[in-house]
C-alpha cells in the first residue's frame, strides 16, 4: 500500500494614430475574424461592463490598458488593435506600441472603456451548480452564488463539472486568468475523489506513471489513499494537466465510478475555513503569488 496522501499537503510550486483611409484595412466586430472575436467573447464576456477608475499619471501601453479593462489578454489585445477595433479619442489606432495617456477616451468596438480595479475571489463551489456564466436552460450557475460580491464584473477561471465541488477562482484580471489556464504553466490542482469501488494500489501506480487514454497520455503528479490509507474508496490526486475531465477519465479507465469529487486546492490556494457555498477575497500575498505564475 502506498504512502497516504494528506489533504493539506502543499503543491510544488513614437506615438502616432491614423484614421481609416485607403489601403488601411480595419474591421467592425462583425467583420473581424470569427475565431478571434468568438474567443474574446467567451473568455472576456464583461468587455463592455466597465467601472470607471482613474488611469493615473503615467501613460499605459494600449494592449495593457485593454487587458486591465477586462477586454482580452495582452496578446489578444494586440490582434484587436491590429485589425482596427480600438479607437483613442475617436481615431482608430493600429500601432502596437501606442500608449494611453490620462484623459484619453478609449473605445473597443464602439464602447468606451475604463480601467477596473482588479478583484480576486475564491468560491467553495457547491454541487449541482454549473460553472458557466449563464445557462440557456435557466439552471443555477456559479454567477448566481457570487452575485453582488463586488461591483466589478468578475468571472470564473476555468471550470468545474456540475457535480464537482470545491475551489473555483473568480477575477476580472484577464492576464492572470489567461496564465492560470494556459497548459504550459501547469497550475497544480488537488482533488479528493471518492469512488464506489475499492481502488487497487497497482492502479494508483499506473495513474502516477501515466495511462494512454484516447489520443494522449494522462498521468497524475501525485496520487495516494487519503489520510491513513485505510479507506480504499478515498483517493487524493494532484494534477497539473489542463486536459478536459482528466481525473474522471483516469479512474474510468480502470472501471471505477466516481461518487464524489472535491477540489481542495488550486494553484496553492486552500479551502481551509471556507465552508461549502461561501467565498472570500484573496489576500494581497495570495494575489502576488498568483502573479508570479507565468
Amino acid at each position: 500500500m502506498k504512502k497516504p496522501l494528506k489533504k493539506d499537503f502543499k503543491p510544488r510550486g513614437t506615438k502616432s494614430t491614423g484614421r481609416k483611409g485607403p489601403g488601411k484595412k480595419t474591421f467592425s466586430r462583425a467583420e473581424a475574424p470569427a475565431s478571434l472575436t468568438r474567443k474574446i467573447s467567451q473568455d472576456y464576456p464583461a468587455a463592455k461592463k466597465m467601472v470607471k477608475t482613474p488611469v493615473g499619471d503615467e501613460p499605459i501601453r494600449l494592449n495593457k490598458y485593454l487587458s486591465m479593462c477586462g477586454v482580452a489578454s495582452r496578446r489578444e489585445a494586440d490582434e484587436l488593435i491590429k485589425i482596427g477595433l480600438v479607437e483613442i479619442n475617436n481615431v482608430v489606432v493600429t500601432e502596437m506600441g501606442f500608449k494611453v495617456k490620462p484623459g484619453d477616451k478609449v473605445k473597443y468596438d464602439g464602447a468606451q472603456l475604463s480601467i477596473e480595479r482588479m478583484r480576486y475571489f475564491l468560491l467553495n463551489k457547491p454541487k449541482n451548480i454549473l460553472s458557466t456564466v449563464d445557462d440557456t436552460k435557466g439552471r443555477r450557475t456559479v454567477m448566481n452564488v457570487i452575485k453582488g460580491v463586488c461591483k466589478e464584473a468578475i468571472y470564473p477561471v476555468g471550470k468545474l463539472d456540475r457535480m464537482t465541488t470545491g475551489l473555483l477562482l473568480f477575477t476580472n484580471d484577464g492576464d492572470m486568468a489567461k496564465r492560470l489556464i494556459h497548459p504550459k504553466n501547469g497550475v497544480s490542482r488537488l482533488y479528493e475523489v471518492h469512488t464506489r469501488e475499492k481502488v487497487k494500489s497497482p492502479h494508483l501506480d499506473e495513474i502516477r506513471q501515466g495511462v494512454m487514454i484516447g489520443d494522449g497520455m494522462m498521468r497524475a503528479d501525485e496520487v495516494a489513499y487519503v489520510g491513513d490509507g485505510t479507506d480504499p474508496h478515498k483517493i487524493g490526486i494532484r494534477i497539473s494537466s489542463s486536459r478536459n475531465k482528466v481525473v474522471t477519465k483516469m479512474f474510468e479507465h480502470f472501471g471505477y465510478t466516481i461518487a464524489k469529487m472535491d477540489r481542495v486546492m488550486y494553484a496553492g490556494l486552500s479551502k481551509k475555513n471556507l465552508s461549502r457555498g461561501d467565498f472570500r477575497e484573496l489576500t494581497q500575498t495570495e494575489v502576488n503569488f498568483l502573479k508570479m505564475i507565468r
